[in-house]
């Protein structure tokens, strides 16, 4: 079989924005500009410069993070932030009991939490996620690529409640892996 030498050469030469749908990059545009009004109000003299911005912004963030092919899904997000609330408020109530009572002893050390995300966007939004959980915190990336969390109690069931919680940050933004 031979190749046609100009099979790619529409590829090599193309635009990349041009594969970025209209509603990626009016979405990204409404959220610059309403953060912009919500930052400098509604003053018409203030609007054209906004309007610029926004645009500016956009264009820029679309060049630098590309929209992925997932969708995000409000449901999912939204039993992620009640999920997030929930662990924050028993994670601080226990933190608070073992600092304050004497026998509910301390045993701090590392888990290793073999992360099913790929490095980029999504695993660090993991990493945010999980560093404002009371009693664990992202510590760095293994050898092997896992992640490492220092606990206050490296007995509670600290890898289980990670998985949970990636489980439900992918399902929020329309993730697809396949050990899922």
């Amino acid at each position: 079989m031979i190749n046609d030498p100009n099979e790619n050469a529409a590829v090599v030469g193309e635009n990349p924005m041009r594969n970025i749908s209209a509603r990626a990059a009016m979405t990204r545009w409404t959220g610059f500009f309403g953060f912009w009004l919500l930052l400098i109000g509604l003053d018409p003299v203030d609007l054209a410069a906004g309007l610029f911005a926004a645009a500016a912004a956009t264009w820029t963030s679309l060049h630098l993070l590309p929209p992925s092919g997932g969708r995000l899904r409000y449901a999912a997000l939204a039993q992620l932030a009640l999920r997030f609330g929930q662990e924050s408020i028993m994670g601080g109530m226990d933190v608070a009991r073992r600092a304050l009572s004497v026998r509910l002893p301390l045993r701090p050390g590392f888990v290793v939490y073999p992360v099913r995300l790929h490095p980029g966007p999504t695993c660090n939004a993991f990493t945010t996620l999980t560093s404002m959980m009371p009693g664990t915190l992202p510590a760095g990336v293994d050898d092997h690529g896992a992640l490492l969390y220092h606990c206050l109690d490296v007995e509670q069931p600290v890898a289980a409640q990670l998985a949970i919680d990636e489980g439900l940050l992918i399902r929020a933004l329309g993730e697809t892996h396949d050990d899922t």
